[in-house]
């Protein structure tokens, strides 16, 4: 589990249950409310559902596995020393030279590019072919924000359906006076799930969500750029330059190490 998702539901749960226990109230009882579980969990899901293609709920696993264990972190400081590799080989003995250098690339995206680069592809098409892909990933990536979104709508939303059947069979019993606070309290078991769920559960996972996909397409914007200074046959410096300015300021030193490293390379020498 990533240590935010790990640290974060620790912390909300901790909060919430350690809170009611000092509030007197029984955590089992929190559990044992089975009709307001059921309309929570049942309504909201089935709401949520109902809101989009099943081909996105069939793939809802992916998503929350995503979401708690976050997704392998692009090194951008990485990325750069070995655009900044690829920048010295392709001056130094052109851009036919990256055909292998393409086979070794692991990122299938930045392996497109730099063949696509090789094979002579106009860059104002390369550009546009990349960016379309970039584009593509950002709106397969609002799906399943928007499934925990929505569902983080309709769970308060059931949870207050649950509430006023609970009050509705506890009206019923009135003249059962030793049944009514406990009927009562029942009933808000369901405001209490609908609301957790929403803001403990689907809320910050959409958010998680987000937030991996932002840095993907940032990563995938640093290699298209890379990639047409590479194909414009820009000074490996210069991109060096470029390139570090998609990057946080502490991670500089590092990009600009590697990039120093592989100057050193028999291509670089040769560039240069």
């Amino acid at each position: 589990m990533e240590k935010g998702s790990m640290v974060g539901l620790g912390l909300c749960l901790a909060g919430v249950f350690l809170s009611a226990t000092m509030h007197g109230i029984n955590v089992a009882f929190l559990f044992m409310e089975f009709g307001s579980i059921i309309i929570v969990v049942f309504g909201h899901l089935g709401a949520t559902i109902a809101s989009f293609p099943f081909e996105a709920t069939q793939n809802l696993g992916k998503y929350v596995g995503k979401a708690m264990k976050g997704k392998d972190a692009h090194s951008a400081s990485e990325t750069i020393t070995q655009i900044v590799v690829l920048t010295n080989r392709a001056r130094a003995e052109g851009l036919l030279a990256l055909e292998e250098e393409a086979k070794g690339i692991e990122d299938p995206f930045f392996r497109k590019g730099i063949e696509l680069a090789v094979d002579g592809t106009d860059p104002e098409a390369l550009k546009k072919t990349l960016n379309a892909e970039i584009g593509a990933m950002r709106e397969r990536h609002k799906i399943g924000q928007g499934w925990f979104t929505q569902a983080g709508i309709f769970a308060p939303t059931f949870g207050i359906i649950g509430a006023v059947f609970g009050l509705m069979a506890t009206m019923a019993q009135l003249n059962q006076p030793a049944k009514v606070g406990e009927g009562i309290a029942g009933a808000f078991v369901a405001t209490f799930w609908g609301v957790f769920l929403a803001n403990g559960v689907w809320l910050p996972w959409a958010s998680k969500l987000k937030q991996l996909s932002l840095k993907e397409i940032a990563h995938k914007q640093l290699i298209v750029e890379g990639i047409m200074a590479i194909q414009a046959g820009v000074s490996p410096r210069v991109v060096e330059e470029l390139l570090k300015s998609h990057i946080p300021p502490a991670q500089r030193e590092k990009a600009a190490a590697g990039a120093t490293s592989s100057k050193s390379s028999p291509a670089a020498a040769a560039a240069a």
